[in-house]
């Protein structure tokens, strides 16, 4: 593992496909600019509308969804993490599915989204995830980079799930992706929190590509797109707008932190 530049990009997505492909390139080429050779994009990137909408669209989503983050890979020479979108299951649901991709277009690790958001909230959102979307049923894997540490996926509600992020930890994860849609309303009580929590128990970088503003009716997510190093520390912080938090993953500062604290070794229960 080397020292490297890694992106979480900030959007905000609509109910326009290609206008959000446009938006993420653009957001991809800015964090190429300025050295990432890691790039992460948000839970619903490619797609944030209605679910109806959504189900209707979704092999068509999938299928550009996917071409999109193998040609970017390409171009940019750059490894990408798609944060999450639908991939059909039957004609009624989907796979919340988070794909990464390797700079000659490849494939290297997959997730399907198992802890799903069905939640009313005191802001008038009603969220009921699982009604289109079917819950994966394989903890997330964790890809071993030579050149960017070992690399763990998870999706949005499970940051609200620390066992998983355990599992991850006891894999070998080094960096662990967070991409989210998180609400606006539960974001600025718990994102920051829960990110910062999450890297401070399991000596963890994280990367939390986000989604930001209005997105249609009364949907609106928080933003703040965040870097944040194993002690807990926040490197990067996008705000409250579209664009991009970047900063340095080093080897040397997660050995030194897991030197200093060594909690993953003195774990009693497994």
């Amino acid at each position: 593992m080397k020292s490297y530049l890694a992106a979480a990009v900030q959007m905000t997505s609509v109910p326009d496909l290609e206008k959000n492909l446009v938006q993420a390139e653009e957001l991809i080429e800015l964090a190429v600019r300025q050295g990432a050779e890691l790039v992460t994009l948000p839970e619903n990137f490619s797609y944030l509308g209605r679910e109806e909408d959504k189900i209707a669209q979704a092999a068509a989503i999938a299928s550009k969804s996917e071409k999109f983050l193998r040609t970017v890979a390409q171009r940019f020479q750059v490894t990408i993490l798609g944060g999450g979108f639908p991939v059909p299951v039957d004609e009624r649901k989907v796979y919340n599915t988070a794909l990464l991709i390797g700079p000659s277009g490849e494939e290297l690790a997959c997730y399907q989204k198992v802890h799903l958001f069905d939640v009313n909230l005191p802001d008038g959102n009603t969220y009921h995830e699982s009604s289109t979307v079917q819950a994966g049923t394989q903890l997330p894997v964790v890809y071993p980079s030579t050149e960017l540490g070992h690399l763990g996926l998870s999706i949005c509600y499970d940051v609200r799930f620390p066992e998983l992020y355990r599992h991850l930890a006891y894999k070998g994860a080094d960096v662990m992706f967070i991409p989210a849609a998180f609400t606006a309303y539960t974001g600025k009580d718990h994102w920051q929190i829960l990110l910062q929590a999450r890297a401070i128990e399991n000596t963890c970088y994280i990367l939390a590509p986000a989604q930001t503003g209005k997105h249609y009716a009364l949907r609106q997510s928080h933003g703040h797109a965040m870097v944040i190093d194993p002690w807990g520390v926040i490197l990067a912080d996008a705000g409250d707008r579209p664009g991009v938090a970047i900063a340095e993953i080093n080897p040397v500062r997660l050995e030194q932190v897991r030197r200093q604290m060594p909690s993953l070794q003195h774990r009693v229960f497994v």
